[in-house]
């Protein structure tokens, strides 16, 4: 007998209309562009996603100005953060997988990697349509990880395959958990973190900069830089309700922090 709940973990369907939404919030979106292309903005930067390229976006908050084209079709599946976990095999090479598609969510693949990839999907879905298998739950768990054993490999593939230690991995996790907790509205501060984890600043600085090429601090404000730029867009808050939002000592230093961060004042932005 089928787990319904199961049907709360993964969403299958042919539009990315609500990855952006609450209702979203939580799963990670994995969309396979089968013809046409898509034009959005991500993690503040501007991406193409077009014919038979993959996207796997881990915060579809952060997806922002789609642009659809007339002849776009895609496949996505959307599964639960958790579920995802329980599938992701034991392997460190997904830190630097999720630290990748942070800064760049979209993979192009070539034919052969296509057709894997939708092989992929498409296993995906005929598990969870197979309602009456006796190991249902066990079935799709499969062919999650399979799928996810696939990613790493297209992954590996275009970008290389660096190997991250089992501590190093265990640090940015749990680093990145925080920052996922939403922390850093009230903690900027490296030492703050670093606390947290019990490690030293330097250590933690030394570690991100090692796994993810980037310092500690650019990933604190660029989770922050990212939030601020959300609020903005909302013209029912004030400048300095979101500075208060965010704990800032006063709304001159919050104006500040925005030119520094998002290259201009909060006004200029929100025009």
């Amino acid at each position: 007998m089928a787990d319904e709940k199961l049907f709360d973990k993964i969403i299958i369907t042919d539009s990315l209309s609500e990855i952006a939404s609450e209702k979203m919030e939580g799963y990670l979106a994995h969309a396979l562009c089968l013809d046409g292309s898509m034009e959005f903005d991500f993690n503040g930067k501007h991406f193409t996603f077009g014919r038979h390229d993959l996207m796997i976006v881990r915060k579809g908050g952060l997806v922002d100005k789609m642009r659809i084209s007339d002849d776009f079709r895609v496949m996505v599946i959307y599964i639960d953060s958790g579920f995802v976990e329980h599938c992701t095999p034991q392997s460190n090479y997904g830190m630097k997988g999720q630290l990748a598609l942070f800064m760049n969510p979209v993979m192009k693949l070539n034919e052969a990697q296509f057709a894997l990839c939708l092989q992929d999907f498409q296993g995906v879905k005929y598990r969870y349509d197979t309602i009456g298998f006796v190991f249902y739950e066990e079935s799709i768990r499969c062919a999650v990880q399979l799928m996810i054993l696939d990613f790493f490999d297209f992954h590996a593939y275009n970008y290389g395959e660096d190997s991250i230690t089992p501590q190093y991995a265990a640090v940015m996790n749990k680093f990145f958990a925080l920052l996922d907790s939403g922390v850093y509205r009230e903690h900027r501060e490296v030492t703050y973190y670093a606390s947290e984890l019990c490690i030293t600043p330097k250590y933690l600085s030394e570690i991100c900069k090692k796994v993810s090429g980037h310092s500690a601090n650019f990933w604190i404000n660029r989770y922050t830089s990212l939030d601020i730029s959300r609020q903005l867009r909302d013209k029912s808050l004030t400048f300095v309700q979101i500075s208060d939002m965010f704990h800032f000592s006063s709304p001159g230093y919050f104006s500040r922090y925005v030119q520094n961060n998002l290259g201009m004042s909060p006004s200029d932005y929100r025009e």
